[in-house]
């Protein structure tokens, strides 16, 4: 039976690194899932034929399930799951559309949440799964409210899955970064440089992710910077917390 891991979002950002790194790992294939075939290929390229591109769109239904049905049929031991595709924009709340709520909730927890009950028949003990998550679900964070929603779901979800799959020796870890040099960054808001502190490059979230899933860890932290972030919504209440946040980005809006 071939191992092998799997990487949604994987045409950019944080998915490329996070196949960069298992391509280290002693696997017979990865398997990476992204809407854009040609950068899948791209990657094909870089990292050899191990690498299987899988061209789906995780908010549509049908491409969940067909690719529920290429699992039945290869028949593989998951031993990496990682559940990095997601959506994030900066903005007032009224600003978005149906659509856009609807694909964000989608893309960051249905999704998820799905993949994970595809894929764990296909695990065994000492199998991992990576959800990532982020800072902005330790507490309310208006103007960026529906990502940190979606984001606090899947914090939630991925602890008490963890819990839960460890007596089958299956580890779930959430990747909680604060920002990430990323293109999902908007890194202008209405004409403005957003200023974005403790931003930390992919490849450290990525590889301090990795360790602490080996580690058995359900959450990862990957800064100094996100630990005192995690201790301060622990000590301080939400409303000031809020209150200090609005007032850092007031000047965007």
């Amino acid at each position: 039976m071939k191992k092998i891991a799997i990487v949604t979002g994987a045409s950019g950002g944080m998915g490329q690194v996070f196949v960069r790194e298992l391509a280290k790992e002693t696997l017979d294939e990865i398997w990476i899932i992204g809407r854009s075939e040609q950068r899948l290929l791209a990657l094909k390229n870089e990292f050899g034929e191990r690498i299987i591109p899988v061209c789906k769109d995780l908010t549509k239904n049908e491409d969940i399930l067909s690719f529920s049905d290429l699992l039945k049929k290869q028949n593989p031991s998951v031993m990496w799951l990682v559940n990095n595709a997601g959506i994030a924009r900066m903005a007032p709340s009224k600003e978005f559309s149906y659509s856009e709520i609807e694909q964000t909730i989608d893309l960051n927890c249905k999704a998820p949440a799905v993949l994970i009950n595809i894929c764990i028949p296909f695990m065994e003990k000492g199998a991992k799964i990576l959800n990532i998550s982020s800072a902005s679900a330790f507490q309310p964070v208006p103007f960026i409210n529906l990502y940190a929603a979606t984001k606090a779901f899947e914090r939630s979800y991925s602890r008490a899955l963890n819990a839960e799959l460890k007596s089958c020796g299956i580890t779930v870890t959430a990747v909680c970064p604060s920002w990430v040099d990323t293109d999902m960054l908007s890194k202008e808001i209405n004409g403005k440089k957003v200023r974005f502190p403790g931003i930390a490059a992919p490849e450290r979230v990525v590889e301090k992710a990795l360790k602490d899933a080996k580690k058995g860890r359900d959450m990862s932290i990957c800064s100094l910077y996100v630990k005192c972030q995690h201790l301060n919504v622990k000590l301080l209440p939400q409303r000031l917390t809020m209150k200090i946040w609005l007032h850092g980005i007031k000047k965007y809006f």
